[in-house]
């Protein structure tokens, strides 16, 4: 019988969790059902407020963890009555936790990634065993801890005879360039720049929306060439990978900062801008790194937004550009599905991570297990 998984995951994006219940197909899984789950207003907020420092933050910290962890086993609990499953025919659930934190090799060389989660909690409260942790080994081998997902990618969706490329655009965007399967080469990753985290500031703030629905009031703007410009002088986007960030780096303040010089523009400009910050910066990347791809496949949120899939193809003239449900996986469960793939691997004591991708010293098995 085939082992059996649940992966969770909270980008961020911080709209909530998506969870899948999924059984091994190798080399990749196959998804039995999904649930999206959203956050209560109330720990979203919080959620957000614990990415920039603020007073008593280890307390709130702690009951945020607690709290992501609950709202995990409402999903888990979700999962199994879509399949009609006890906990018991479940081996594992791959948990990623809420990302507040993520500043590797910064500060004394190791740094530090902070995934909040109360990992024994949704273990107690699922009956069901918990591989958590999953990015802070890398870490300690002198790697990025990020991203983790293209590994799972290659299992998923690589071709025996040709080269592909996947964006997943959450909150943060990251490019996976998979060479084809049979060949003897590197698989790499690496974080592009924001994907809809800034474009979703700016919606809420102005508009009163979580998103942009579609890309309609991006696709309603004109790129204002002097912010783009300034937009795209940061230096995270010249640096060669591996590389990963966050919402340390691209946050409110951050964007505020390079609008100053440009008093007065409409905010439906500023969201086009900002579109083509995202666009352009996964185009810089695909062109640099994926030259030998003939199609991009594009998972998460992004994947449903039309003007950013217009804008990308624009910019990738010579490749097919696709949401990843082409490929037998649609995008909002991809990320998911990665951590159930990779509770998998540490049960099994196997490697989760790719040195080529994260710069780590090597691949480590990933995680730590709370029992069931």
């Amino acid at each position: 019988m085939a082992e059996r998984f649940i992966g969770l995951m909270s980008g961020t994006s911080l709209d909530g969790v998506d969870g899948v219940l999924a059984e091994d197909a190798g080399p990749g899984l196959r998804v039995l059902a999904h649930v999206a789950a959203p956050f209560d207003a109330a720990l979203r907020a919080e959620l957000l407020a614990l990415n920039t420092p603020g007073d008593n933050e280890l307390h709130r910290a702690a009951l945020a963890a607690n709290a992501v962890a609950l709202a995990y086993a409402q999903v888990v609990q979700q999962l199994l009555q879509q399949a009609n499953w006890a906990p018991a025919q479940v081996h594992a659930i791959g948990a990623h936790g809420q990302t507040v934190r993520h500043r590797p090799q910064a500060f004394d060389g190791v740094g530090y990634t902070l995934q909040l989660l109360n990992p024994s909690l949704l273990a107690e409260r699922c009956g069901i065993a918990v591989v958590a942790d999953l990015r802070s080994r890398d870490l300690a081998a002198g790697g990025q801890g990020a991203p983790l997902v293209p590994a799972f990618h290659q299992a998923q969706f690589g071709q025996p005879d040709a080269a592909l490329a996947v964006l997943n655009l959450g909150g943060i965007s990251n490019l996976s360039v998979l060479p084809p399967s049979g060949q003897d080469a590197a698989v790499l990753g690496f974080d592009c720049g924001p994907g809809n985290a800034l474009l979703d500031l700016w919606c809420q703030r102005h508009r009163g929306q979580a998103y942009d629905a579609d890309g309609a009031w991006a696709a309603s703007g004109q790129v204002h060439a002097g912010l783009l410009a300034a937009l795209r002088a940061e230096p995270f986007f010249a640096l060669p990978p591996p590389k990963s960030t966050g919402r340390d780096l691209f946050h409110a303040d951050w964007l505020a900062t390079r609008l100053a010089p440009f008093p007065g523009l409409a905010p439906a400009d500023v969201q086009a801008t900002l579109a083509a910050l995202t666009a352009g910066t996964c185009v810089d990347a695909v062109r640099a790194h994926a030259p030998r791809a003939t199609r991009l496949a594009v998972c998460g949120g992004g994947a449903f937004n039309g003007d950013l899939m217009r804008r990308l193809q624009a910019g990738l003239p010579g490749l097919q550009v696709v949401s990843s449900q082409a490929l037998g996986l649609p995008p909002q469960q991809v990320e998911a599905a990665a951590f159930a793939w990779l509770a998998s691997r540490t049960l099994r004591g196997q490697t989760g991570s790719l040195a080529s991708v994260t710069g780590a010293r090597g691949a480590r098995v990933l995680g730590a297990v709370y029992p069931a």
